[in-house]
């Protein structure tokens, strides 16, 4: 599912991130550009690291 449409980011995409090592919407942002347009995904991708990086967590 699409997380962030401006720049076609899905929640894949941020488990690959989150599994390569970002912690942060910062790093993911830099390393993705979601948030840096509309803004509209923020509170939805900040969901999708906490839920990456708590499976992450239990593994």
């Amino acid at each position: 599912m699409y997380v962030c449409i401006c720049n076609g980011v899905t929640e894949k995409d941020i488990h690959k991130a989150v599994e390569g090592g970002i912690c942060s919407l910062d790093q993911l942002s830099a390393k993705t550009s979601v948030t840096k347009h509309c803004g509209c995904c923020t509170e939805y991708a900040c969901k999708v690291i906490e839920e990456a990086m708590a499976q992450r967590q239990v593994r």
